[in-house]
């Protein structure tokens, strides 16, 4: 898809030059810091979503007693 985008000068300059170096298009270029940009928006958006549930909820972090005392049992049986 062709596309059109206004960017400062400075900008595009290191873009044509980061391009040149890596040995890549500028499209490529910039489809990839797209890209980049994009994957590390969702994952943050995924933590602070997680963050807001476990912070509303604080039972959900605690170990479940039962979960934690077959764990240590399991402990004990095993050798160090």
């Amino acid at each position: 898809m062709k596309t059109a985008i206004s960017i400062p000068e400075k900008i595009f300059m290191e873009a044509e030059r980061a391009a040149k170096k890596l040995g890549v298009s500028r499209s490529e270029l910039y489809a990839k810091a797209v890209l980049n940009f994009v994957e590390r928006y969702r994952r943050e958006n995924l933590t602070e979503k997680l963050n807001e549930v476990y912070s509303g909820n604080e039972s959900i972090s605690e170990l479940d007693p039962n979960l934690a005392a077959l764990q240590t049992q399991s402990l004990k049986r095993d050798e160090w």
